[in-house]
């Protein structure tokens, strides 16, 4: 019964805490809009920072009501996720770590503290000493929520950049009316072959292509996964009505080949960039005519 009654006894308090957050939202939200945390961020207007100010109170005020004020994985802080997210990049862009902006958002207590003790005057003492410890937890929740969201935000930035970089070190280049290729250089993952597979589809489909050519050469080795996944390029590629030439092949990936047992019965393999294209201009009856003997200048 007493646990049970300690249990009952803090629901109350974070339900009394909720209807202050609540009914205080216009004067708490006024007083945060001045903080560096929204003042630095909604920079276009005041009235700007406050409407922030009111949802993040309202996320605070839902989340007490439902008596999970440490739980950072309550439903009221879904709504405020995304603009807690552009709040942290945004200070985050202008120079500060995460722990400084976790610690702006410490600062929003103070205010919020200084209306709750204002609002239960008269109340007993222990009742107002219950609420403004919920009040600390609620507080720290937010910033972990913080800490999360600007984690998991900074997380998927770098994917995004890393995608970005293996697009750009994946170049598709236009050889010929019809010839596309791929020169491949370094190592060669699963992540990279799958950019790899995607860029020469859309390549061919983009140029009307008969002809994809990728040349490792510049690849020292694969695993096995990424020798599959070439493979499943080559099939793909045929496919979507072009033939694909894969060129450079070094021994070490020949081996590994021949190791895993894939059929390149019907791939088309040349020993260089070259002589793939060569192979794909005689297959769209294209005669390169060489230079004339003794150069262009010669008289």
């Amino acid at each position: 019964m007493p646990e049970h009654d300690g249990e009952r006894q803090q629901g109350l308090v974070t339900q009394q805490l909720g209807v202050f957050l609540h009914a205080q939202r216009e004067q708490i939200a006024q007083r945060w809009a001045d903080e560096p945390l929204f003042r630095s961020v909604f920079t276009v207007s005041r009235d700007e920072a406050v409407e922030a100010s009111r949802a993040v109170v309202d996320a605070l005020a839902e989340v007490a009501r439902a008596g999970r004020v440490d739980a950072p994985d309550a439903t009221g802080f879904t709504l405020v996720r995304e603009q807690l997210a552009r709040m942290a990049a945004s200070r985050s862009r202008a120079g500060l770590s995460i722990s400084q902006v976790t610690t702006e958002v410490e600062t929003l207590r103070p205010a919020v503290s200084r209306l709750l003790v204002a609002d239960l005057a008269g109340a007993p003492e222990e009742r107002v000493r219950a609420c403004d410890s919920a009040l600390t937890v609620l507080m720290g929740t937010l910033r972990l929520v913080v800490m999360e969201t600007a984690l998991n935000e900074g997380q998927a930035l770098i994917e995004r950049q890393q995608l970005q970089l293996l697009e750009v070190a994946t170049p598709v280049v236009r050889l010929w009316d019809g010839v596309v290729a791929v020169p491949l250089i370094g190592t060669l993952d699963s992540a990279r072959s799958q950019v790899v597979m995607e860029t020469l589809l859309d390549a061919v489909v983009e140029q009307q292509a008969r002809f994809a050519i990728l040349d490792i050469t510049g690849v020292p080795t694969v695993d096995s996964l990424v020798a599959q996944h070439l493979m499943r390029t080559v099939a793909a590629a045929r496919l979507m009505g072009a033939e694909c030439v894969v060129s450079g092949i070094r021994p070490a990936i020949a081996q590994t080949i021949v190791h895993l047992g894939l059929d390149l019965g019907t791939v088309v393999t040349r020993a260089s960039l070259a002589d793939a294209l060569a192979y794909a201009l005689h297959r769209l009856d294209v005669t390169v005519v060489g230079p004339a003997p003794g150069g262009a200048g010669t008289p």
